[in-house]
């Protein structure tokens, strides 16, 4: 296993050889803790939200004990709680690496897939645990139905926009008024690739209880992500804390759903309660 170190010592950015068997030793963990402590999370300190950075590979392929090509979609489901995420090229070359490497079957693949990612998403901190995976299988790929999230469309408004790296000034509530209960999206955030400054397309749901959230600077506070240089699971964290401090709601959930790269897609979801997850990901325990 890499040891975990800074974006700086990953793969993103450089020529990489494409390893063609199977090599466990190319996932690359970063630590969660660094852009946490930005943050205003204090290492050791309980974090202010639950979820999961909820993985796609559809990419994967390998080769039976005859040599013929198998390939399969990837669901992972690692939890917030892992002090590593797992840094997404990295994750693709580990894919790669299956690609001319023979198992026995399909649960063998899993199991591979199931011990490689909890170890490096548990990396150094002494504990261990399973992270949520699962394969589908070609038989069933027409059942995985691609939907838009659901929620008042926050793009519908007329705004004027000038911040385009993060502003949580623009963020406020009506704590004057009647709470409410909403769900919002927009298919308007962008953000920047930590390290390659590569854009990141994305979608966002907003769920929430509590004062209204001012629907235009909310909008206006997704767009000023568009210059940010920030891995998606940082984004998703730092717009959980910036509504979670600023609005001050009883309840709040951010979602988002980003466009793949490289055949992976990486969808953080952070929430301030336990839930129920995405229909799209919730067998990713099986």
């Amino acid at each position: 296993m890499t040891p975990t170190t800074t974006p700086e010592h990953s793969p993103l950015g450089k020529s990489s050889a494409y390893a063609d068997q199977y090599d466990p030793s190319l996932l690359f963990p970063l630590p969660r803790q660094t852009n946490r402590t930005g943050l205003g999370i204090a290492p050791g300190q309980a974090l202010p939200f639950f979820g999961a950075d909820l993985w796609t590979g559809y990419e994967l392929s390998w080769l039976n004990l005859r040599g013929k090509p198998q390939v399969a979609l990837l669901q992972a489901q690692i939890p917030c709680e892992t002090p590593n995420l797992i840094e997404s090229k990295s994750f693709k070359l580990y894919l790669n690496s299956f690609n001319n490497s023979r198992f026995a079957s399909s649960d063998a693949v899993r199991e591979h897939l199931r011990h490689d990612l909890s170890a490096a998403a548990w990396h150094g901190s002494g504990q261990t645990a399973s992270i949520g995976l699962r394969l589908v299988s070609p038989e069933d790929f027409d059942q995985q139905a691609m939907e838009e999230l659901s929620g008042l469309n926050l793009d519908r408004l007329d705004v004027e926009c000038s911040h385009y790296h993060p502003a949580p000034e623009l963020l406020s509530a009506k704590h004057d008024e009647p709470p409410v209960t909403e769900v919002l999206t927009s298919r308007l955030l962008k953000s920047n690739c930590l390290v390659t400054g590569q854009p990141d397309w994305g979608s966002v749901q907003i769920s929430y209880s509590g004062a209204q959230i001012d629907q235009e600077g909310l909008l206006r506070y997704i767009v000023s992500f568009r210059n940010h240089n920030e891995f998606h699971e940082q984004c998703v964290e730092r717009i959980f804390m910036d509504i979670w401090q600023r609005c001050r709601p009883i309840k709040l959930t951010v979602y988002a759903r980003y466009t793949r790269r490289g055949g992976l897609d990486i969808n953080p979801l952070r929430t301030s309660h336990p839930m129920q997850l995405p229909p799209s990901v919730r067998t990713a325990r099986q």
